[in-house]
């Protein structure tokens, strides 16, 4: 293992970013680019050289929109060097202040009203729409003015919109402030004609839920914002900290934040977080545990000691608490109306003794709560206020079993904590009037894994999640798990973007926005670079969550030390070269992101630090420790002279970990952001078990004796001699191996150097060295002249002897098929298997206008597939669309098909999921996925575990082919919502693996 960074050595400054013109766009939609930095015909000027346009708004419009022209004149300052004066006003300022900007909003703003009724500002598309905002150069705005670039909107936040959107042309990221992003500067601005609007979201509201289970915001924010201002809960989150977050949310244009609650209560923390959220003009809902606009730290902090101040009993539960707990929630109700919250009301109820109940009890308990809630909101007067119910674990159930509240509530969809849907509105049924809902996560703390250090989304598989809930109808209220925000950006503003627009955001545009997220923080020079980095981490990334194994292990029956098992990594040490591969992959992904670091100004590296290279970095380096840490327990049971060097190396990559935790802390951007970053990548969240302690099963040092041995060891088995005395044996060579040559390697078990020699029973077989002196190890490559091989099957023997005499027989299996290679087509069977990614399909068939579709990079090691549309009917066996795959086997008999799919649930009302499978003409085999796995996304079960923790279901079907030679693998749409990653048939030689093995080699 090499060594590696543990943060960013120092680095020359390098010259600025020069400014694009325009700007590139950062979301779904193609919005028209209106900022430029050289004058057109009939443009109006921001900004010149030290002057800039006077921005006016009236006093009579919302305050959200006057705290956002504030924000903009800081943006513009940030850019151009100057900031604008401010009018608060209802006429213009003097013509010889120069054109103004004009902002407000329609029906509010005097200014504006007067622009409509003299026929100057068109609103047409615009007026009575839902947050929809306009940006136009309007001519003759009042005597003596010229012109004058007008920013409205329908409403409220679709004035804040439309200001941010001129914010973002400008070049200031949403994230400015969350990641030290500083400002393309540009001395020039100007506004270019034209009617320029961001249209109206898809989805009504949008937003993100903050999980202050989140370690780092917990520490980090009370430190940087001060303490909550609750007596004896320090912890809480103050209305400076929300002030941040209400902007970013705004800037991303979303809506509706759903603020921490565990341990935390928005309204008690701080009595100034309500006024702040109006003040911004954005929307509060609430977590499921937190009905009726009350977080559920209100009751744990003022009942939860018995001593009920609503005159109960303080238990959490309706049915043994249920006045305590209506008056607890009328207080909330009452609360909302009084300060004139923007909210949406959760009903229902987490209650922790109540959870325990039969389903038939559980229901009516819970049609009880809701009707019991309703009450409280009719007596207020405020029935009318949107209202939701969220699917969590206990609420699926009894939805799954017939519970239905009012047709007038948002029924909010869970994912399964892991970003897959776990259920659908069944299109047969009338629509709502209260529509549904989305809760989406974007990393989880729990039993399949946890992703709270690491974005581990895959956009490809997000994208066909969000789409799919999108064509389904789900589109009142998308809240995502926001986390801790910083770790999540990408993902975050991504899903905003989607709920924006999802027709804007195509399948064919997920690369063009990756560009486009990466040009907003670095500009369009660095865009490519970053982009393919950020892309290939997410791939990477989506395989495999990469925290620490599990600390289960077995013990050496001989030695009774702690060693390994298959759970604690799930990569093959032995089989396909996985682990290496994939740590390779890790390093080369590092290298790049490392040197683009040297290649941008020194102000955009703390923001690519914490945007890109830590993620990157963090990553490779805990992949380079694992390596290491597992490769060392082998080799100290084989008594590898490089077993210490490997306990060196896994060592050291520790201590990189908690110098990159360090750096975080205490170096990058001065330190801001310290506390963030408190869990090592190598612990479970505890500073104490970081380092090496950390490391479970713990690395293993030997002593070695003075002289040399001889080891050996062959790619594909765990067996070693001389640990064994019988003859190793390698994987089969052929010449259709699509994968490295097999290895063998000769190792040192002593401290004097090595000589060793290695004869083939065969002149054609030809291992990559014959002789040497090594000093701990070395590897073997075999490889066979295949002009010489006989025909057929056959093998060969090496024999490897040491200094001593002592020899090591290693069997080579060799098939050289008597075919020639222009008789063979499509994918080609070798060391027993054939292995296909499924978008490399050879014929794709439709039926009835419904097609597979390829998903580039939905799949853990390629493209996927999946049927289209997404609403398309179920189709019985032999009857929908086909994917059809050309390949060649040279063995007869049963095989056995391993079909990789993506971890997807049982959503629609159908009976599903289902797919069916078949070779040449035979009848296909139906598939019932769930049936045939056991999982249960709702019960969260063993199998569902393991499926999402491994991001993929792999179903196995036995075949019977009685003639070798060509035949037609055939994949057969039944279920709209399966997804094909990859297919690999097993003639007898597939060996163990996490990803499965290497593509076959593919002749056309």
């Amino acid at each position: 293992m090499t060594s590696r960074r543990a943060y960013p050595s120092p680095l020359p400054p390098t010259a600025a970013v020069p400014a694009a013109t325009p700007s590139p766009p950062t979301t779904g939609r193609r919005p028209t680019s209106f900022v430029a930095t050289t004058w057109q015909p009939g443009a109006l000027t921001l900004a010149d050289r030290g002057r800039t346009a006077p921005l006016v708004v009236s006093t009579a419009d919302h305050p959200g929109v006057l705290r956002v022209t504030a924000d903009l004149r800081d943006d513009i300052e940030r850019v151009t060097g100057t900031a604008p004066a401010v009018h608060h006003r209802d006429r213009l300022p003097d013509p010889a202040e120069g054109a103004p900007v004009l902002i407000g909003t329609i029906g509010r703003s005097p200014l504006i009203d007067r622009l409509i009724a003299t026929g100057r500002l068109d609103v047409r598309g615009i007026e009575g729409r839902w947050e929809t905002s306009l940006q136009q150069i309007v001519t003759d705005p009042a005597p003596g003015v010229p012109r004058a670039l007008v920013i409205t909107g329908s409403d409220q936040r679709g004035t804040i919109y439309g200001v941010y959107e001129l914010s973002r042309q400008l070049g200031v990221s949403p994230w400015y402030w969350w990641n030290d992003i500083p400002a393309r500067r540009r001395p020039r601005v100007h506004v270019l004609p034209g009617r320029h609007t961001q249209g109206t979201p898809a989805v009504k509201y949008r937003g993100f839920s903050l999980d202050n289970g989140h370690p780092g915001l917990g520490i980090w924010a009370p430190a940087h914002f001060g303490p909550g201002h609750a007596p004896g809960h320090p912890g809480g989150f103050t209305s400076a900290f929300y002030a941040r977050v209400f902007e970013l949310m705004l800037r991303l244009k979303a809506n509706c934040l759903w603020p921490a609650a565990r341990g935390r209560a928005f309204a008690e923390d701080d009595a100034a977080n309500h006024a702040t959220a109006t003040a911004y003009g954005v929307v509060l809902g609430t977590s499921p545990e937190s009905p009726m606009m009350r977080a559920a730290g209100e009751w744990h902090r003022h009942a939860g000691d018995g001593t009920d101040p609503y005159g109960g009993n303080g238990a959490w539960s309706f049915h043994r608490n249920g006045p305590a707990v209506r008056r607890h929630w009328a207080e909330g109700i009452r609360r909302m109306t009084e300060q004139h919250i923007e909210g949406i009301v959760t009903l229902g109820m987490r209650g922790d003794e109540d959870t325990g109940l039969p389903d038939g009890e559980r229901i009516r308990l819970m049609e009880a709560i809701i009707a019991a809630q309703r009450d409280i909101l009719r007596a207020a007067g405020t029935l009318g206020t949107p209202q939701v119910h969220i699917l969590g674990d206990g609420a699926q159930r009894s939805w799954e079993r017939g519970l239905r509240p009012p047709d007038d509530v948002t029924v909010v969809l869970c994912d399964d904590t892991r970003g897959n849907l776990r259920t659908l509105p069944d299109p047969d049924l009338p629509e709502r009037p209260g529509g549904y809902g989305l809760y989406h996560h974007l990393g989880h703390t729990g039993a399949a894994g946890t992703t709270t250090g690491a974005d581990t989304t895959s956009l490809a598989a997000a994208w066909e999640q969000l789409h799919l809930a999108h064509r389904y109808g789900i589109g009142r209220l998308w809240i995502a798990d926001g986390g801790g925000l910083k770790g999540r950006e990408l993902p975050l503003q991504f899903f905003l973007d989607y709920a924006w627009d999802p027709g804007g955001l195509p399948l064919e545009r997920l690369g063009e926005w990756e560009r486009a997220y990466a040009a907003t923080h670095f500009g369009p020079r660095h865009a490519p670079g970053i982009a393919e980095v950020l892309h290939t981490y997410g791939l990477l990334q989506s395989r495999r969550e990469p925290e620490p194994p599990t600390r289960r292990t077995t013990r050496d029956p001989d030695t009774g030390e702690a060693r390994c098992d298959d759970a604690a990594i799930p990569y093959s040490l032995e089989n396909y070269r996985e682990l290496e591969r994939v740590t390779d992959a890790w390093e080369q992904l590092d290298d790049r992101a490392e040197r683009i670091a040297h290649t941008l100004p020194a102000d955009l590296r703390d923001a690519y630090y914490q945007l890109v290279q830590y993620q990157v970095e963090a990553t490779a380096n805990l992949y380079a420790l694992r390596a290491a840490q597992f490769t060392n327990l082998r080799y100290a049971r084989e008594g590898r002279a490089a077993t210490n060097t490997l306990a060196d190396a896994a060592e050291a990559r520790c201590a990189d970990d908690l110098a990159m935790t360090d750096y975080w802390n205490t170096t990058l951007a001065g330190g801001t952001w310290r506390g963030f970053r408190t869990r090592p990548e190598t612990g479970h969240g505890d500073p104490d078990a970081a380092g090496p302690d950390a490391l479970h099963p713990p690395v293993r040092r030997i002593e070695l004796p003075e002289r040399a041995a001889l080891g050996v060891a062959v790619d594909g088995s765990t067996a070693w001699w001389p640990g064994t005395r019988e003859p190793l044996t390698l994987p089969e060579l052929s010449p259709y191996r699509a994968d490295p040559a097999p290895y063998l390697e000769v190792f040192n078990r002593g401290r004097a150097p090595l000589s060793w020699t290695i004869t083939s029973s065969e002149p054609w077989l030809a291992p990559s060295q014959h002789a040497g002196l090594t000093g701990d190890q070395l590897r073997i490559t075999v490889t066979a002249d295949w002009s010489r091989a006989p025909r057929g099957r056959s093998s060969a023997v090496l024999t490897v002897r040491g200094p001593d005499g002592a020899a090591a027989r290693v069997v080579v299996p060799v098939h050289h098929p008597r075919a020639r290679r222009r008789e063979l087509r499509g994918f080609i069977e070798a060391d027993g298997y054939v292995s296909i990614e499924a978008g490399h399909w050879t014929r794709s068939v439709g039926a009835f206008g419904v097609r597979w579709r390829r998903l580039p990079d939905a799949g853990r090691t390629g493209a996927a597939m999946a049927p289209f549309p997404v609403t398309a009917p179920r189709f019985a066996p032999g009857t929908g669309p086909c994917l059809e795959y050309d390949l060649t086997l040279f063995t007869a008999g049963r095989v056995r098909l391993l079909t990789y799919l993506s971890p997807r649930n049982d959503v629609l009302p159908t009976g599903g999921p289902e797919f069916a499978v078949s070779f040449d003409d035979q009848p296909p085999q139906r598939v019932h996925i769930t049936g045939t796995t056991g999982a249960d996304a709702t019960a969260m079960n063993g199998a569902w575990e393991q499926q999402t923790s491994d991001n993929v279901i792999v179903i196995t079907t036995h075949h019977d082919l009685p003639v070798p030679g060509r035949h037609t693998l055939k994949v057969w749409m039944v279920d709209p919502t399966v997804i094909v990653q990859k297919l690999v048939t097993d003639t007898g030689g597939l060996r163990p693996s996490y990803l499965g093995p290497p593509e076959s080699l593919r002749l056309r």
